[in-house]
């Protein structure tokens, strides 16, 4: 049996319903997270469902009969009754089950909170290898600081990056670099790492911040400044990060190589250190 998490109930999967009505389903009406697991444990958890009520709180959804450490124990309890030993927790909150109508519905509604998991290993081999991305234009809303369940514009440019036989699509707003289709973006030139600043255009990546406090530590310059697709194309390193696919080297950006075509000296200090920040902060 596959279990899944419904509205502080953990049923099988083959029970799990969600009504035609959702918010979620009818306009996108919702928010969402993903947690890394590691042999067992829980990944930054604190920092996904902080960042799950700041995304609430900016849409006016009230959580308040949740908190960050009753969330932490689901998920630990999904991963446990679905033996996740490697793999993650998705997290979906929207506002509700109500009659179709665009303005909010009446407080007395309440938000509907799923979860499921699935087990997977790290991506080891791009991670060594590094992998091809794309460059498309950033369609999407202005508020992309929230994470929120309105992904039509990464599905969009995902598939164009898939079509492409690359592992990402780098977006720009006028040929400024944002962030990836599920990922953020860094560009590292001169012993510097360049990422755009964490305002209403990205999200602020939870590996996004590990990787900016392990910079710290390794006294590498982390410079939130937004950069251009030249300065991406003529970068020593990139990299693209999330909580599925880490510190990921990128190599080609459309049809031409990042620097020599090989995974950088700055990528591999950076990989190393996050191992040991997973070592160290389940």
């Amino acid at each position: 049996m596959t279990y899944i998490y419904i509205n502080d109930e953990f049923v099988d999967e083959s029970k799990g319903q969600v009504s035609f009505s959702d918010r979620g389903y009818n306009f996108g009406d919702g928010i969402y997270e993903y947690i890394r697991i590691y042999d067992g444990e829980v990944f930054t958890a604190h920092e996904h469902y902080e960042r799950l009520f700041r995304s609430a709180k900016e849409i006016g959804l009230n959580l308040e009969d949740y908190t960050v450490e009753g969330l932490i124990d689901v998920t630990k309890e999904l991963a446990a009754k679905n033996n996740v030993v490697n793999g993650g927790i998705y997290i979906q909150v929207t506002r509700g089950v109500a009659p179709r109508n665009h303005p909010f519905p009446d407080a007395s509604t309440k938000p509907v909170f799923t979860a499921f998991s699935k087990s997977y290993d790290r991506p080891y081999e791009e991670l060594e290898n590094g992998v091809k991305a794309i460059t498309v234009d950033d369609i999407r809303w202005l508020r992309c600081d929230i994470k929120s369940l309105n992904l039509l514009g990464n599905v969009l440019a995902k598939e164009k990056a898939t079509q492409n036989d690359a592992a990402e699509a780098i977006m720009h707003r006028d040929q400024t670099v944002t962030e990836g289709s599920s990922s953020n973006v860094y560009a590292i030139k001169n012993g510097k790492i360049y990422s755009h600043p964490a305002n209403n255009l990205i999200l602020n990546g939870i590996t996004r911040r590990v990787i900016k406090k392990i910079a710290q530590d390794l006294e590498i310059p982390f410079i939130e400044e937004a950069f251009n697709l030249d300065f991406l194309n003529n970068a020593d390193e990139v990299i693209v990060s999330s909580t599925s696919v880490e510190v990921m080297p990128v190599v080609q950006v459309n049809d031409s190589k990042i620097g020599d075509g090989k995974v950088g000296q700055i990528t591999k200090q950076l990989q190393k250190s996050f191992d040991n920040y997973i070592e160290s902060n389940y």
